[in-house]
Protein backbone atom coordinates (compact mmCIF):
# COMPACT_ATOMS: atom_id res chain seq x y z
CA UNK A 1 0.00 0.00 0.00
CA UNK A 2 1.28 3.49 -0.88
CA UNK A 3 1.21 5.13 2.57
CA UNK A 4 2.35 8.55 1.24
CA UNK A 5 -0.59 8.65 -1.19
CA UNK A 6 -2.95 7.57 1.58
CA UNK A 7 -1.58 10.28 3.89
CA UNK A 8 -1.91 12.91 1.16
CA UNK A 9 -5.50 11.86 0.49
CA UNK A 10 -6.34 12.09 4.20
CA UNK A 11 -4.81 15.57 4.38
CA UNK A 12 -6.81 16.73 1.39
CA UNK A 13 -10.03 15.43 2.94
CA UNK A 14 -9.51 16.92 6.42
CA UNK A 15 -10.61 20.39 7.53
CA UNK A 16 -8.27 21.80 10.19
CA UNK A 17 -8.95 24.78 12.40
CA UNK A 18 -8.11 25.98 15.90
CA UNK A 19 -10.66 26.14 18.72
CA UNK A 20 -9.73 27.05 22.30
CA UNK A 21 -6.05 26.42 21.69
CA UNK A 22 -6.58 22.98 20.16
CA UNK A 23 -6.35 21.94 16.52
CA UNK A 24 -9.67 20.44 15.46
CA UNK A 25 -9.71 18.04 12.52
CA UNK A 26 -12.90 17.08 10.71
CA UNK A 27 -12.59 14.58 7.88
CA UNK A 28 -14.96 14.80 4.93
CA UNK A 29 -17.71 16.86 6.59
CA UNK A 30 -20.87 17.59 4.59
CA UNK A 31 -19.94 20.40 2.21
CA UNK A 32 -22.88 22.55 3.34
CA UNK A 33 -22.70 21.83 7.09
CA UNK A 34 -22.94 25.26 8.71
CA UNK A 35 -20.61 26.33 11.47
CA UNK A 36 -23.68 26.99 13.64
CA UNK A 37 -25.04 23.45 13.27
CA UNK A 38 -21.60 21.97 13.89
CA UNK A 39 -21.18 24.00 17.09
CA UNK A 40 -24.61 23.23 18.48
CA UNK A 41 -25.18 19.66 17.30
CA UNK A 42 -21.66 18.20 17.21
CA UNK A 43 -19.86 20.13 19.95
CA UNK A 44 -22.80 21.02 22.21
CA UNK A 45 -21.83 24.69 22.18
CA UNK A 46 -25.33 26.11 22.47
CA UNK A 47 -24.25 29.62 23.42
CA UNK A 48 -24.25 30.40 19.71
CA UNK A 49 -27.91 30.83 18.73
CA UNK A 50 -29.98 30.49 15.61
CA UNK A 51 -32.34 33.40 15.10
CA UNK A 52 -33.03 34.25 11.49
CA UNK A 53 -30.76 31.66 9.78
CA UNK A 54 -29.88 34.21 7.12
CA UNK A 55 -27.22 36.44 8.65
CA UNK A 56 -29.49 39.33 9.63
CA UNK A 57 -30.02 39.10 13.40
CA UNK A 58 -26.50 38.34 14.66
CA UNK A 59 -27.52 35.80 17.32
CA UNK A 60 -25.15 33.32 15.63
CA UNK A 61 -22.11 35.62 15.60
CA UNK A 62 -18.70 34.04 16.14
CA UNK A 63 -15.19 35.38 15.53
CA UNK A 64 -12.73 34.07 12.98
CA UNK A 65 -8.99 34.62 13.23
CA UNK A 66 -6.81 34.50 10.14
CA UNK A 67 -3.14 35.24 9.61
CA UNK A 68 -2.56 38.43 7.64
CA UNK A 69 -0.46 37.51 4.57
CA UNK A 70 3.14 38.64 4.93
CA UNK A 71 2.70 39.70 8.57
CA UNK A 72 3.08 38.06 11.97
CA UNK A 73 -0.40 39.17 12.96
CA UNK A 74 -3.88 37.68 13.24
CA UNK A 75 -6.93 39.53 11.99
CA UNK A 76 -9.98 38.88 14.18
CA UNK A 77 -13.37 39.45 12.58
CA UNK A 78 -16.99 38.61 13.48
CA UNK A 79 -18.95 36.46 11.01
CA UNK A 80 -22.39 34.84 10.89
CA UNK A 81 -22.03 31.14 11.69
CA UNK A 82 -25.54 30.33 10.45
CA UNK A 83 -24.59 30.81 6.78
CA UNK A 84 -20.88 29.97 6.96
CA UNK A 85 -20.00 26.46 5.79
CA UNK A 86 -17.66 24.48 8.07
CA UNK A 87 -15.08 23.57 5.38
CA UNK A 88 -14.29 27.29 4.89
CA UNK A 89 -12.78 27.34 8.40
CA UNK A 90 -9.74 25.44 7.11
CA UNK A 91 -6.57 27.18 8.31
CA UNK A 92 -8.41 29.60 10.60
CA UNK A 93 -9.14 29.99 14.31
CA UNK A 94 -12.72 29.89 15.59
CA UNK A 95 -13.81 31.77 18.70
CA UNK A 96 -17.23 31.23 20.29
CA UNK A 97 -18.83 32.83 23.33
CA UNK A 98 -17.73 29.80 25.37
CA UNK A 99 -14.13 30.50 24.38
CA UNK A 100 -14.14 33.67 26.50
CA UNK A 101 -14.56 31.66 29.71
CA UNK A 102 -11.64 32.02 32.16
CA UNK A 103 -12.69 30.07 35.22
CA UNK A 104 -15.28 32.15 37.05
CA UNK A 105 -14.04 35.45 35.64
CA UNK A 106 -16.05 36.98 32.82
CA UNK A 107 -14.34 38.77 29.97
CA UNK A 108 -14.40 42.60 30.19
CA UNK A 109 -16.99 42.68 27.41
CA UNK A 110 -19.23 40.31 29.37
CA UNK A 111 -18.69 42.22 32.62
CA UNK A 112 -19.56 45.49 30.91
CA UNK A 113 -22.79 43.93 29.62
CA UNK A 114 -23.67 42.92 33.21
CA UNK A 115 -22.67 46.19 34.83
CA UNK A 116 -24.67 48.28 32.36
CA UNK A 117 -27.78 46.05 32.42
CA UNK A 118 -27.41 45.25 28.73
CA UNK A 119 -29.31 41.96 28.69
CA UNK A 120 -32.88 40.94 29.43
CA UNK A 121 -34.02 37.65 27.88
CA UNK A 122 -30.41 36.98 26.84
CA UNK A 123 -31.09 35.19 23.56
CA UNK A 124 -29.27 37.81 21.50
CA UNK A 125 -26.60 38.53 24.11
CA UNK A 126 -23.93 36.02 22.95
CA UNK A 127 -24.00 37.57 19.48
CA UNK A 128 -23.64 41.07 20.89
CA UNK A 129 -20.77 39.89 23.09
CA UNK A 130 -18.93 38.39 20.11
CA UNK A 131 -19.34 41.50 17.95
CA UNK A 132 -18.08 43.66 20.81
CA UNK A 133 -15.21 41.26 21.54
CA UNK A 134 -14.03 41.52 17.93
CA UNK A 135 -14.07 45.31 18.32
CA UNK A 136 -12.30 45.00 21.69
CA UNK A 137 -9.50 42.96 20.07
CA UNK A 138 -8.99 45.45 17.25
CA UNK A 139 -9.30 48.81 19.03
CA UNK A 140 -8.13 49.92 22.45
CA UNK A 141 -10.72 52.66 22.95
CA UNK A 142 -13.48 52.61 20.32
CA UNK A 143 -15.65 55.68 19.93
CA UNK A 144 -19.41 55.51 20.31
CA UNK A 145 -19.97 55.70 16.56
CA UNK A 146 -17.60 52.76 16.07
CA UNK A 147 -19.50 50.75 18.69
CA UNK A 148 -22.79 51.47 16.92
CA UNK A 149 -21.32 50.42 13.57
CA UNK A 150 -19.89 47.23 15.10
CA UNK A 151 -23.36 46.30 16.38
CA UNK A 152 -25.24 47.09 13.18
CA UNK A 153 -25.58 43.37 12.43
CA UNK A 154 -27.01 42.46 15.84
CA UNK A 155 -30.70 42.74 16.68
CA UNK A 156 -32.22 42.94 20.17
CA UNK A 157 -35.97 42.96 20.72
CA UNK A 158 -36.25 43.48 24.47
CA UNK A 159 -33.24 45.17 26.08
CA UNK A 160 -32.99 48.31 23.95
CA UNK A 161 -29.74 49.46 22.44
CA UNK A 162 -28.75 52.24 24.84
CA UNK A 163 -27.32 49.98 27.59
CA UNK A 164 -25.70 47.65 25.03
CA UNK A 165 -23.97 50.57 23.33
CA UNK A 166 -22.97 51.92 26.73
CA UNK A 167 -21.37 48.56 27.56
CA UNK A 168 -19.43 48.74 24.31
CA UNK A 169 -18.22 52.22 25.08
CA UNK A 170 -17.07 51.23 28.61
CA UNK A 171 -15.62 47.75 27.96
CA UNK A 172 -12.08 49.06 27.46
CA UNK A 173 -12.03 50.55 30.97
CA UNK A 174 -11.74 47.17 32.69
CA UNK A 175 -8.43 45.48 33.58
CA UNK A 176 -7.00 43.39 30.73
CA UNK A 177 -8.01 39.72 31.05
CA UNK A 178 -5.61 36.79 31.06
CA UNK A 179 -7.48 35.30 28.11
CA UNK A 180 -8.46 37.28 25.03
CA UNK A 181 -6.72 40.53 25.78
CA UNK A 182 -5.41 42.37 22.73
CA UNK A 183 -1.88 41.26 23.59
CA UNK A 184 -2.74 37.61 24.21
CA UNK A 185 -4.76 37.46 20.98
CA UNK A 186 -1.56 38.36 19.09
CA UNK A 187 0.81 36.16 21.11
CA UNK A 188 3.62 34.28 19.37
CA UNK A 189 2.16 31.00 20.60
CA UNK A 190 -1.22 31.72 19.04
CA UNK A 191 0.32 32.94 15.78
CA UNK A 192 2.62 29.90 15.53
CA UNK A 193 -0.26 27.51 16.20
CA UNK A 194 -2.34 29.07 13.44
CA UNK A 195 0.63 29.04 11.07
CA UNK A 196 1.15 25.33 11.75
CA UNK A 197 -2.21 24.35 10.24
CA UNK A 198 -1.87 26.42 7.09
CA UNK A 199 -1.49 24.26 4.02
CA UNK A 200 2.07 24.26 2.71
CA UNK A 201 2.87 24.86 -0.98
CA UNK A 202 3.57 21.15 -1.47
CA UNK A 203 0.49 20.04 0.46
CA UNK A 204 -2.68 18.94 -1.32
CA UNK A 205 -5.59 21.35 -1.57
CA UNK A 206 -8.74 20.58 0.39
CA UNK A 207 -10.72 18.23 -1.81
CA UNK A 208 -13.42 15.76 -0.78
CA UNK A 209 -16.87 14.75 -2.09
CA UNK A 210 -18.96 17.86 -2.78
CA UNK A 211 -16.20 20.35 -1.94
CA UNK A 212 -12.97 21.53 -3.50
CA UNK A 213 -10.79 24.50 -2.49
CA UNK A 214 -8.15 25.26 -5.15
CA UNK A 215 -5.18 27.37 -4.08
CA UNK A 216 -4.18 28.89 -7.42
CA UNK A 217 -6.17 30.53 -10.17
CA UNK A 218 -4.85 27.94 -12.65
CA UNK A 219 -6.11 25.13 -10.43
CA UNK A 220 -9.45 26.93 -10.13
CA UNK A 221 -9.77 27.32 -13.90
CA UNK A 222 -8.93 23.64 -14.36
CA UNK A 223 -11.51 22.57 -11.78
CA UNK A 224 -14.28 24.61 -13.40
CA UNK A 225 -13.40 23.44 -16.90
CA UNK A 226 -13.65 19.84 -15.68
CA UNK A 227 -16.93 20.53 -13.87
CA UNK A 228 -18.61 23.65 -15.34
CA UNK A 229 -21.81 22.95 -13.39
CA UNK A 230 -20.03 23.31 -10.05
CA UNK A 231 -21.18 26.08 -7.73
CA UNK A 232 -18.58 28.78 -7.12
CA UNK A 233 -18.52 29.75 -3.44
CA UNK A 234 -16.90 32.94 -2.16
CA UNK A 235 -18.32 34.24 1.11
CA UNK A 236 -21.58 32.30 1.10
CA UNK A 237 -23.67 35.23 2.33
CA UNK A 238 -26.21 34.47 -0.38
CA UNK A 239 -25.47 30.81 -1.10
CA UNK A 240 -25.82 30.02 2.60
CA UNK A 241 -29.48 31.02 2.43
CA UNK A 242 -30.06 28.52 -0.36
CA UNK A 243 -29.34 25.86 2.24
CA UNK A 244 -30.80 27.36 5.43
CA UNK A 245 -33.93 28.98 3.97
CA UNK A 246 -34.59 27.32 0.61
CA UNK A 247 -33.42 23.86 1.76
CA UNK A 248 -31.78 23.28 -1.60
CA UNK A 249 -29.37 20.47 -2.42
CA UNK A 250 -26.35 22.16 -3.96
CA UNK A 251 -24.12 20.81 -6.72
CA UNK A 252 -20.43 20.30 -6.02
CA UNK A 253 -18.87 23.40 -4.47
CA UNK A 254 -15.64 25.03 -5.64
CA UNK A 255 -14.48 27.46 -2.94
CA UNK A 256 -12.33 30.38 -4.11
CA UNK A 257 -11.34 31.78 -0.70
CA UNK A 258 -8.01 29.93 -0.67
CA UNK A 259 -6.85 31.18 -4.09
CA UNK A 260 -3.99 33.55 -3.30
CA UNK A 261 -4.20 35.52 -6.57
CA UNK A 262 -7.88 36.28 -5.99
CA UNK A 263 -7.24 37.67 -2.51
CA UNK A 264 -5.20 40.64 -3.74
CA UNK A 265 -5.93 44.35 -4.13
CA UNK A 266 -3.69 46.15 -6.63
CA UNK A 267 -3.55 49.87 -7.29
CA UNK A 268 -2.07 51.35 -10.44
CA UNK A 269 -1.85 54.95 -11.55
CA UNK A 270 -5.35 54.83 -13.04
CA UNK A 271 -7.32 52.08 -11.37
CA UNK A 272 -7.96 49.76 -8.46
CA UNK A 273 -8.04 46.02 -9.14
CA UNK A 274 -9.94 43.96 -6.54
CA UNK A 275 -9.67 40.18 -6.67
CA UNK A 276 -12.74 37.96 -6.58
CA UNK A 277 -12.02 36.53 -3.10
CA UNK A 278 -11.29 39.85 -1.35
CA UNK A 279 -13.80 40.31 1.52
CA UNK A 280 -16.16 43.24 1.28
CA UNK A 281 -14.57 44.77 4.39
CA UNK A 282 -11.22 45.12 2.62
CA UNK A 283 -12.71 45.92 -0.76
CA UNK A 284 -14.82 48.78 0.57
CA UNK A 285 -11.84 50.19 2.49
CA UNK A 286 -9.85 50.34 -0.75
CA UNK A 287 -12.73 51.77 -2.80
CA UNK A 288 -13.56 54.43 -0.20
CA UNK A 289 -9.90 55.45 -0.02
CA UNK A 290 -10.07 56.12 -3.76
CA UNK A 291 -13.62 57.54 -3.70
CA UNK A 292 -14.44 59.07 -0.28
CA UNK A 293 -17.95 59.86 -1.52
CA UNK A 294 -18.76 56.17 -1.00
CA UNK A 295 -18.12 56.18 2.75
CA UNK A 296 -21.80 56.12 3.70
CA UNK A 297 -22.57 53.50 1.06
CA UNK A 298 -19.85 51.27 2.49
CA UNK A 299 -21.09 51.80 6.04
CA UNK A 300 -24.64 50.89 5.10
CA UNK A 301 -23.73 47.87 2.98
CA UNK A 302 -25.02 44.93 5.04
CA UNK A 303 -23.25 44.60 8.43
CA UNK A 304 -19.69 43.87 9.63
CA UNK A 305 -20.26 40.08 9.92
CA UNK A 306 -21.70 39.97 6.39
CA UNK A 307 -18.96 42.22 4.98
CA UNK A 308 -16.31 40.05 6.62
CA UNK A 309 -17.52 36.94 4.76
CA UNK A 310 -19.04 38.27 1.54
CA UNK A 311 -16.98 39.58 -1.37
CA UNK A 312 -17.39 42.54 -3.70
CA UNK A 313 -17.03 40.33 -6.77
CA UNK A 314 -19.56 37.94 -5.27
CA UNK A 315 -22.04 40.80 -5.07
CA UNK A 316 -21.27 41.60 -8.69
CA UNK A 317 -21.43 38.01 -9.92
CA UNK A 318 -24.69 37.38 -8.06
CA UNK A 319 -26.26 39.99 -10.32
CA UNK A 320 -29.14 40.99 -8.05
CA UNK A 321 -31.04 44.02 -9.38
CA UNK A 322 -30.78 45.50 -5.87
CA UNK A 323 -27.09 44.80 -5.27
CA UNK A 324 -25.89 48.04 -3.73
CA UNK A 325 -22.35 48.05 -5.09
CA UNK A 326 -23.22 47.89 -8.80
CA UNK A 327 -24.80 51.33 -9.45
CA UNK A 328 -21.76 53.14 -8.04
CA UNK A 329 -19.31 50.88 -9.88
CA UNK A 330 -21.21 51.20 -13.16
CA UNK A 331 -21.25 54.99 -12.81
CA UNK A 332 -17.49 54.95 -12.27
CA UNK A 333 -16.96 52.82 -15.38
CA UNK A 334 -15.80 49.64 -13.67
CA UNK A 335 -14.71 46.64 -15.73
CA UNK A 336 -15.24 43.01 -14.77
CA UNK A 337 -12.48 40.50 -15.54
CA UNK A 338 -13.42 36.95 -16.54
CA UNK A 339 -11.51 33.73 -17.12
CA UNK A 340 -12.32 30.40 -18.73
CA UNK A 341 -9.53 27.86 -18.95
CA UNK A 342 -6.47 29.82 -20.06
CA UNK A 343 -8.50 32.55 -21.80
CA UNK A 344 -9.32 35.88 -20.17
CA UNK A 345 -11.49 38.80 -21.16
CA UNK A 346 -12.76 42.06 -19.75
CA UNK A 347 -15.99 43.96 -20.30
CA UNK A 348 -17.78 46.99 -18.86
CA UNK A 349 -19.75 46.00 -15.78
CA UNK A 350 -23.09 47.17 -17.19
CA UNK A 351 -22.64 44.79 -20.16
CA UNK A 352 -22.19 41.84 -17.80
CA UNK A 353 -25.93 41.74 -17.00
CA UNK A 354 -28.15 40.30 -19.74
CA UNK A 355 -31.43 39.95 -17.83
CA UNK A 356 -32.78 38.98 -14.43
CA UNK A 357 -30.18 36.64 -12.90
CA UNK A 358 -28.60 36.23 -16.35
CA UNK A 359 -24.94 37.14 -16.83
CA UNK A 360 -22.54 37.08 -19.75
CA UNK A 361 -20.79 33.99 -18.42
CA UNK A 362 -19.99 30.86 -20.39
CA UNK A 363 -20.07 27.45 -18.65
CA UNK A 364 -16.87 27.10 -16.62
CA UNK A 365 -16.14 30.84 -16.81
CA UNK A 366 -15.68 32.82 -13.61
CA UNK A 367 -15.03 36.35 -12.35
CA UNK A 368 -11.40 36.94 -11.39
CA UNK A 369 -11.54 40.64 -10.45
CA UNK A 370 -13.23 43.99 -10.86
CA UNK A 371 -11.24 47.02 -11.96
CA UNK A 372 -12.44 50.37 -10.62
CA UNK A 373 -11.10 53.63 -12.14
CA UNK A 374 -9.56 56.04 -9.66
CA UNK A 375 -11.15 59.42 -9.01
CA UNK A 376 -11.14 62.01 -11.81
CA UNK A 377 -11.11 65.50 -10.26
CA UNK A 378 -13.15 66.78 -13.20
CA UNK A 379 -16.00 64.33 -12.54
CA UNK A 380 -18.72 64.94 -9.94
CA UNK A 381 -19.64 61.63 -8.32
CA UNK A 382 -22.02 60.34 -5.65
CA UNK A 383 -24.00 57.26 -4.70
CA UNK A 384 -27.25 57.20 -2.71
CA UNK A 385 -29.33 54.47 -1.14
CA UNK A 386 -32.94 54.55 0.01
CA UNK A 387 -34.13 51.82 2.40
CA UNK A 388 -36.57 51.47 5.28
CA UNK A 389 -33.73 51.11 7.80
CA UNK A 390 -30.42 52.94 7.90
CA UNK A 391 -28.40 49.82 8.76
CA UNK A 392 -28.40 46.45 7.02
CA UNK A 393 -31.43 46.79 4.82
CA UNK A 394 -32.16 45.95 1.21
CA UNK A 395 -32.49 49.10 -0.85
CA UNK A 396 -35.67 50.19 -2.55
CA UNK A 397 -33.63 52.41 -4.87
CA UNK A 398 -29.85 52.70 -5.13
CA UNK A 399 -28.04 55.08 -7.47
CA UNK A 400 -24.62 55.99 -8.78
CA UNK A 401 -24.11 59.30 -10.58
CA UNK A 402 -20.99 60.55 -12.38
CA UNK A 403 -21.27 63.81 -14.31
CA UNK A 404 -18.58 65.87 -16.01
CA UNK A 405 -19.18 69.55 -16.68
CA UNK A 406 -16.95 71.85 -18.74
CA UNK A 407 -17.60 75.59 -19.03
CA UNK A 408 -21.04 75.11 -17.51
CA UNK A 409 -22.09 72.42 -20.00
CA UNK A 410 -22.47 68.70 -19.32
CA UNK A 411 -19.96 66.80 -21.47
CA UNK A 412 -20.46 63.33 -20.01
CA UNK A 413 -22.97 61.62 -17.73
CA UNK A 414 -23.26 58.12 -16.32
CA UNK A 415 -26.45 57.58 -14.30
CA UNK A 416 -26.85 54.07 -12.89
CA UNK A 417 -29.78 52.71 -10.89
CA UNK A 418 -30.52 49.61 -8.85
CA UNK A 419 -34.04 48.53 -7.90
CA UNK A 420 -35.53 50.14 -11.01
CA UNK A 421 -35.23 47.25 -13.47
CA UNK A 422 -34.44 43.53 -13.67
CA UNK A 423 -30.73 44.38 -13.63
CA UNK A 424 -28.58 47.26 -12.41
CA UNK A 425 -28.86 49.60 -15.37
CA UNK A 426 -27.82 52.95 -16.78
CA UNK A 427 -30.53 55.52 -17.54
CA UNK A 428 -29.59 56.16 -21.17
CA UNK A 429 -32.42 58.59 -21.96
CA UNK A 430 -31.80 60.60 -18.80
CA UNK A 431 -28.11 60.75 -19.72
CA UNK A 432 -29.01 62.08 -23.19
CA UNK A 433 -31.17 64.74 -21.55
CA UNK A 434 -28.07 65.99 -19.70
CA UNK A 435 -25.21 65.74 -22.19
CA UNK A 436 -24.62 68.84 -24.29
CA UNK A 437 -26.89 70.99 -22.14
CA UNK A 438 -26.09 73.54 -19.42
CA UNK A 439 -25.72 72.20 -15.88
CA UNK A 440 -28.86 73.81 -14.51
CA UNK A 441 -31.85 72.75 -12.47
CA UNK A 442 -33.97 72.96 -15.62
CA UNK A 443 -31.70 70.45 -17.36
CA UNK A 444 -31.78 68.21 -14.30
CA UNK A 445 -35.58 68.26 -14.27
CA UNK A 446 -35.62 67.24 -17.94
CA UNK A 447 -33.40 64.27 -17.07
CA UNK A 448 -35.71 63.35 -14.20
CA UNK A 449 -38.68 63.30 -16.58
CA UNK A 450 -36.70 61.05 -18.92
CA UNK A 451 -36.35 58.43 -16.19
CA UNK A 452 -39.94 57.42 -16.90
CA UNK A 453 -38.85 56.30 -20.38
CA UNK A 454 -35.79 54.45 -19.04
CA UNK A 455 -37.50 52.38 -16.36
CA UNK A 456 -40.74 50.60 -15.50
CA UNK A 457 -40.01 49.52 -11.90
CA UNK A 458 -41.85 46.74 -10.14
CA UNK A 459 -44.11 47.22 -7.15
CA UNK A 460 -43.12 44.94 -4.28
CA UNK A 461 -42.92 44.92 -0.48
CA UNK A 462 -40.08 47.43 -0.46
CA UNK A 463 -41.64 50.10 -2.65
CA UNK A 464 -44.25 50.84 -5.31
CA UNK A 465 -43.46 51.62 -8.92
CA UNK A 466 -44.53 55.23 -8.42
CA UNK A 467 -42.37 55.61 -5.33
CA UNK A 468 -39.31 54.24 -7.08
CA UNK A 469 -39.66 56.62 -10.03
CA UNK A 470 -40.32 59.57 -7.73
CA UNK A 471 -37.46 58.62 -5.43
CA UNK A 472 -35.04 58.00 -8.29
CA UNK A 473 -35.81 61.45 -9.64
CA UNK A 474 -35.45 62.95 -6.19
CA UNK A 475 -32.00 61.46 -5.79
CA UNK A 476 -30.90 62.88 -9.13
CA UNK A 477 -32.23 66.26 -8.02
CA UNK A 478 -30.32 65.91 -4.76
CA UNK A 479 -27.16 65.18 -6.75
CA UNK A 480 -27.62 68.35 -8.77
CA UNK A 481 -28.24 70.48 -5.69
CA UNK A 482 -25.15 69.09 -3.99
CA UNK A 483 -22.98 69.70 -7.04
CA UNK A 484 -24.08 73.08 -8.29
CA UNK A 485 -22.39 76.32 -7.30
CA UNK A 486 -25.65 78.10 -6.53
CA UNK A 487 -26.77 75.71 -3.80
CA UNK A 488 -25.38 74.85 -0.39
CA UNK A 489 -24.53 71.19 0.24
CA UNK A 490 -27.37 69.10 1.63
CA UNK A 491 -26.69 66.99 4.69
CA UNK A 492 -29.03 64.21 5.73
CA UNK A 493 -29.39 63.88 9.50
CA UNK A 494 -28.74 60.43 10.87
CA UNK A 495 -30.86 59.03 13.67
CA UNK A 496 -28.82 57.92 16.67
CA UNK A 497 -30.39 54.57 17.52
CA UNK A 498 -28.74 54.49 20.92
CA UNK A 499 -30.14 57.81 22.02
CA UNK A 500 -33.55 56.89 20.68
CA UNK A 501 -33.78 53.68 22.70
Amino acid sequence: MDTSASSSRTESETVRFVLDGQVVQVTKPPATLTVLDYLRNDLGRTGTKEGCAEGDCGACTVILGELVPGEKRIRWRPVNSCIRFLPTLDGKELVTVESLRDGERPHPVQQAMVDHHASQCGFCTPGFVMSLTALYLSQSAPKREEVVDALSGNLCRCTGYRPIIEAGCRMSGYPAPAKWSREEAQSAERIDRLASIRRKPDEASLDFPGYRAPRSVDELAEALEANPQALILAGGTDVGLWVTKHLRDLPGIVYIGDVAELNQIERSGTSLRIGAAVPLSDAWDAVVAAHPQLAEQARRFASPPVRNSGTLCGNIANGSPIGDSMPALIALGAQVELRKGSSTRSLPLEQFYLGYQKKDLAPGEFVTAVTVPLADPAVMFASYKLAKRFDQDISAVCTGFAVKVRDGVVVDARLAFGGMAAVPKRASNAEKALVGRPWTLETCEAAIRALGTDFEPLTDLRATQAYRLEAGGGLLRRFYLQHSSGHAPIRVAEVDVGAAS
